[in-house]
């Protein structure tokens, strides 16, 4: 009998308890391990799950970014005015680009760098050389500086020296030209003008100083009659002076013949 029980305890199971309960049968190796990797790529979901995605957090980073589609930019950032484009380089001959110079054009530009002009100041010279042939450029002004000028004339001077009541008082000895070869470069709000009698001429001078360096007389309304001592030396070659009877104005005006020419073009 003792045999027989001892064949039979060893015939039982090892994973049974002696208690006589039965105990729980072990898992199979293979379903372990899928039960394993099954808990695990579920964890790994629910650790994605609950970590937002890199482009998640950028896009919830300000609210107005959720606003913008796919592939647009943020609204602050389209608020944003473009950058101005780079400014072009002025070119000292830009201005003459349009004129077809031809074959001049070289040597247009290197007059224009050797005489130190801009296009149009390079224009003006030659047009003024070319007009104004046989004369000269004289500069003057009244006492102060206040009023300066300038003025195409000879270099040698014809100069009448009238004696009118206003004209001997002021010794107003002057030389006449047209009004298209006088420029006044200052001092027009310094100018000041008399008038009086038929208020044709006007006795302009400065109102600081009271010099009048220039002025439009009766005998020519259409130009300037220019004081030769108010000019700047170095320009004036001769001087020739007539005397003009403006005493009798009327009388000296018909027998004069070539007064009235004198500011015509």
């Amino acid at each position: 009998m003792r045999r027989a029980k001892s064949a039979a305890a060893a015939a039982k199971p090892r994973g049974q308890k002696r208690s006589g309960t039965p105990a729980a049968a072990a898992p199979a190796p293979n379903t372990s391990r899928a039960r394993r990797s099954a808990s695990q790529a579920g964890g790994g979901e629910q650790a994605a799950a609950r970590r937002p995605s890199q482009k998640r957090r950028l896009r919830s980073s300000s609210p107005r970014a959720q606003e913008a589609g796919p592939g647009e930019p943020p609204p602050e950032l389209a608020l944003l005015p473009p950058p101005p484009p780079p400014p072009t380089p002025a070119t000292p001959t830009s201005s003459v680009s349009t004129l077809d110079l031809g074959e001049q054009r070289e040597r247009w530009e290197l007059f224009q760098k050797r005489q130190r002009l801009t296009s149009e100041g390079a224009a003006k010279l030659l047009l003024d050389t070319f007009e104004y042939q046989g004369l000269v450029k004289h500069t003057g002004g009244c006492h102060c500086g206040a009023v300066r000028f300038e003025v195409w004339a000879p270099a040698d001077l014809h100069i009448f020296d009238c004696n009118c009541s206003i004209c001997k008082k002021k010794q107003n000895r002057h030389f006449i030209v047209p009004a298209s070869r006088f420029k006044l470069l200052k001092g027009a709000e310094n100018i000041t003008t008399y008038t009086f009698n038929t208020h044709k001429a006007q006795h302009t001078f400065c109102k600081r100083c009271g010099v009048q360096s220039f002025y439009t007389p009766r005998s020519n309304p259409g130009g300037f009659g220019i004081a030769p001592h108010c000019l700047d030396e170095g320009t004036v070659r001769s001087i020739v002076t007539e005397e003009f009877n403006g005493n009798d104005w009327e009388k000296a005006m018909k027998e004069h013949k070539t007064i009235k020419n004198m500011s015509k073009e």
